[in-house]
């Protein structure tokens, strides 16, 4: 079988706030096609380490390859941001936009300075926002969205990019059920229809089980384990991590991992039998 080049491969990173290594030796392989989880408590360095991907965090031993080979530190920032993109956790909340306009931001890296959108600019954005449903929204200041409307305004940023890796911190933030199953469908939509690359960094493990291809299972800044959520995600495994109880099952249809966590007051279901027991 052919082997797959990682578009964005993470090295044996250690990563560092001052004097603190909060990322131990991690390594990790974004792959065309493919949906990468990083899993893991609070404090376990996800989001660290995906920052650190998209070249804002500092790396203190370890290197990022591109799907060339050669290191990402040595790409310009325009090319960089060419090639991957993250939406993080933190972003600026602009003023006296409109919904369009912020999306256009997405396409920086390929304007020359001082020129205005050509057709390719205004495709990208048209796709990014019909993909996003908030083509409708278009003509809206951005200082009258909701929360979920805002991120979903800001993922629209990220895929008028156009770039061959997506890092994804905690997308679903903010955001009813209806739209984390929108954005988890167009996560793998991206994977499976436009052969995109993708980390997410996601706390609901359920989730990650259902859209990735892959899971990284993070623990106090080490990887404990990485490969198919079935192989990952097991009960005693994911216990032993969150310190708490938690039952892994498998789904005999689809063949999905879910997991239970099992609380000092969660509640039994009663079923026809208990009743007659």
């Amino acid at each position: 079988m052919t082997s797959v080049t990682a578009a964005l491969t993470g090295d044996r990173l250690t990563l560092a706030y001052r004097d603190t290594t909060v990322v131990h030796e991690a390594s990790l392989h974004l792959v065309p096609g493919a949906v990468t989880a990083l899993v893991g408590p609070n404090g376990s360095g996800k989001s660290t380490l995906l920052r650190c991907l998209a070249r804002l965090h500092a790396i203190s031993d370890g290197t990022v390859l591109l799907d060339d080979g050669g290191p990402a530190a040595a790409l310009g920032a325009r090319e960089f941001a060419r090639r991957v993109t993250l939406l993080s956790q933190s972003r600026p909340s602009p003023s006296g936009l409109d919904v369009r306009d912020v999306v256009g931001f997405g396409r920086h890296p390929y304007r020359r300075r001082l020129g205005g959108l050509d057709d390719a600019d205004r495709e990208a954005i048209a796709w990014a926002m019909e993909v996003t449903g908030t083509d409708a929204m278009g003509g809206r200041a951005v200082d009258e969205l909701s929360g979920g409307e805002l991120q979903r305004v800001w993922l629209a940023t990220c895929l008028a990019q156009r770039t061959g890796v997506l890092l994804l911190d905690e997308p679903t933030n903010h955001l009813d059920l209806r739209y984390q199953v929108e954005i988890l469908d167009l996560v793998r939509d991206l994977a499976d229809d436009h052969e995109v690359a993708l980390g997410i960094v996601l706390h609901d493990l359920n989730q990650a089980a259902a859209v990735a291809d892959t899971v990284v299972l993070l623990d106090r800044g080490r990887v404990r384990a990485s490969g198919a959520p079935v192989d990952v995600m097991s009960g005693e495994l994911l216990s032993e991590v969150y310190g708490l109880s938690i039952e892994s099952v498998v789904d005999p249809e689809t063949g999905v991992v879910r997991t239970v966590p099992r609380g000092r007051h969660l509640r039994r279901t009663t079923t026809k039998e208990d009743t007659h027991a």
